[in-house]
């Protein structure tokens, strides 16, 4: 019986964010795609016997949780020094960086590997987005993935091309994107879910974690421009790091409070809510390894609007609108005149859905799992 091991810690982490759903997602894939006497298990911190058990009601047919002695800080940093490595024997498939990392080779270890994820390049090209902390952690660890993991994984060709120029992996790299979640379903009391949560009938969406790399600073500066539509902006996303208080930044550029909502964490119901009902999702981020939002709305039909990160270039394919990130002090302008384009022309929004529905069936999680059980494979 063969065993992959997956690590499952961002599952549980403080705020999950897009790593976290996509760890469980594909997980969930894999359990169901496993070959013929293969499993798959999970290797998490220590964590209460609560979140335990999330874990398993979360990931069914999960063949066991293996449990470290320390808590997700303490291994970060121990793993980041190559020490408590006892994790990394068998087949292991970390979904982010955070991974056992240690020297092995098939003589003396025979069925030993290890497969890290790279989601993106943001500690190389916008360091000042991150903690010191953080960037520095990424860095460190991709040094001992380039040292002892047999394979890289990375979300698109985009992120492939770019971490080239910064840690060299040669032919280890395999693209590997994501999809949408399958939670992502609408409620069935949709009008009354809209009420509660005080859905406007039509409104701007922008969705993420709340953090300086995001745009939102910008998005909300183009929408308390006088040539922006006067549809009120929505916000959905929980809280990270960087203090963003988007209340201030609205009320410093001039946009009336009335025109800003500010959802934060919301289930995967009420998320896929939002997103179907939104004139236009507007996805201002800096930077950016795959953009999971925006096939998200794409697969909701809601026009998108995101600016030339690379990577959200590959996944949309022209099922979008593109707005250049270069002179940082126009983006706002550049901004409102995209949202206004859409809004005012109801063909171009209706195009925009329809190549959007098309370009979303492109993303599937049985696909990506079936990928990554080849890739472990093929080492």
């Amino acid at each position: 019986m063969a065993t992959l091991r997956v690590i499952v810690d961002q599952i549980v982490a403080p705020v999950p964010g897009g790593i976290g759903r996509y760890t469980e997602e594909l997980t969930r894939e894999l359990i169901s795609t496993a070959p013929r006497d293969c499993v798959v298990q999970g290797i998490v911190s220590r964590q209460p016997h609560e979140a335990i058990a999330d874990l398993e009601a979360r990931l069914p047919g999960l063949a066991g949780i293996e449990r470290t002695s320390l808590a997700r800080r303490e291994l970060s940093a121990a793993w980041q020094y190559g020490l408590l490595t006892g994790a990394s024997s068998g087949m292991v498939h970390a979904t982010s960086l955070l991974a056992p990392l240690k020297k092995h080779t098939q003589l003396h270890q025979p069925g030993d590997q290890i497969a890290v994820t790279i989601h993106d390049v943001v500690p190389w090209t916008h360091p000042e987005t991150l903690t010191p902390h953080g960037v520095a952690w990424h860095k460190a660890m991709a040094k001992r993935a380039r040292k002892y993991a047999d394979a890289v994984v990375v979300p698109t060709h985009a992120v492939a091309e770019e971490l080239a120029h910064y840690v060299n992996f040669g032919d280890r790299v395999r693209v590997i994107g994501g999809a949408v979640s399958s939670k992502l379903r609408l409620p069935v009391d949709a009008d009354a879910r809209a009420s509660a949560l005080g859905l406007p009938s039509s409104y701007v969406l922008a969705v993420g974690t709340l953090e300086p790399r995001k745009g939102l600073t910008s998005l909300i500066q183009a929408m308390a421009r006088s040539d922006a539509p006067e549809l009120p902006l929505v916000i959905a996303g929980p809280k990270g790091w960087g203090d963003l208080d988007v209340s201030a930044v609205a009320s410093e550029a001039g946009l009336e409070e009335s025109r800003l909502i500010v959802l934060g964490f919301v289930s995967d119901e009420d998320l896929a809510l939002v997103i179907s009902r939104a004139t236009v999702f507007v996805y201002p981020s800096m930077a950016e390894g795959f953009g999971l939002p925006v096939v998200e709305a794409l697969h909701f039909g809601t026009p998108v609007i995101h600016t030339d990160v690379p990577a959200l270039m590959e996944v949309a394919d022209d099922a979008s609108i593109v707005v250049p990130r270069d002179d940082a002090a126009g983006l706002p302008e550049r901004l409102a005149a995209a949202i206004s384009q859409v809004v005012n022309h109801p063909e171009l929004a209706e195009r925009l859905r329809i190549v959007g529905l098309d370009r979303a069936r492109a993303f599937s999680w049985r696909d990506s799992a079936e990928k990554v059980w080849q890739l472990h494979a093929d080492i």
